[in-house]
């Protein structure tokens, strides 16, 4: 497996998920051992080519030798596609490129919600967006509801059969009643709320 030189990763350290995945980089020798390290670690006039809000929002390379910075799907395209060549014509397939933007784009925004993880002081935080908050919580409800559907009828001696749409409408319904709860109490942690408690029904 070829590893990328002369390029350093900047993950989120406030992010298990990307501890991890640029993590397995460097331990399968996709990377070097000094070609990750988190955003929140760099001085800003060590890398003054890098948006640290983009980079809060989608995970940053920089190339160490000509200082180009890539963003997001972009950056793991050249890390995978460098290991595994196999992968490149795939990797510039337009419709396969915007389809997986916005599948990291979905995590990525949603990822504090997804794992929620202790957000350390005067550090740059993603830029919410109510598009893909909504989009995860409509996901989760639907994905939640079905499965809770599916599986109702081995939970007969507890609970009785309901109609075909009950676990969609009591989902859904949790939703409706927690947040206008949350709205009243606390309307500031709203959308982080609702992300969390959907993760959990969803896990």
């Amino acid at each position: 497996m070829k590893t990328l030189q002369n390029h350093i990763i900047l993950f989120d350290d406030e992010c298990p998920m990307c501890q991890v995945y640029t993590k397995a980089f460097v331990k399968t020798g996709m990377l070097p051992e000094n070609g990750r390290t988190s955003y929140q670690q760099i001085p800003e006039s060590i890398c003054p080519l890098v948006d640290r809000q983009r980079a809060a929002n989608e995970i940053a390379m920089v190339n160490t030798e000509n200082g180009e910075v890539t963003y997001g799907i972009e950056s793991l395209f050249k890390v995978i596609g460098n290991a595994l060549p196999i992968f490149r014509p795939l990797f510039a397939f337009k419709p396969f490129i915007y389809m997986m933007t916005k599948l990291y784009a979905f995590i990525s925004y949603n990822r504090k919600v997804i794992i929620p993880a202790a957000i350390l002081p005067n550090t740059i935080q993603p830029t919410f967006k109510i598009a893909y908050r909504m989009a995860y919580l409509l996901f989760t409800w639907l994905a939640t509801a079905y499965i809770l559907t599916a599986y109702a009828h081995l939970l007969t001696g507890y609970v009785p059969i309901g109609g075909e749409y009950r676990e969609y409408f009591i989902c859904g319904g949790q939703m409706v009643f927690q947040g206008i709860i949350i709205f009243f109490y606390k309307r500031a942690k709203l959308w982080d709320y609702l992300g969390n408690m959907m993760t959990i029904s969803f896990a």
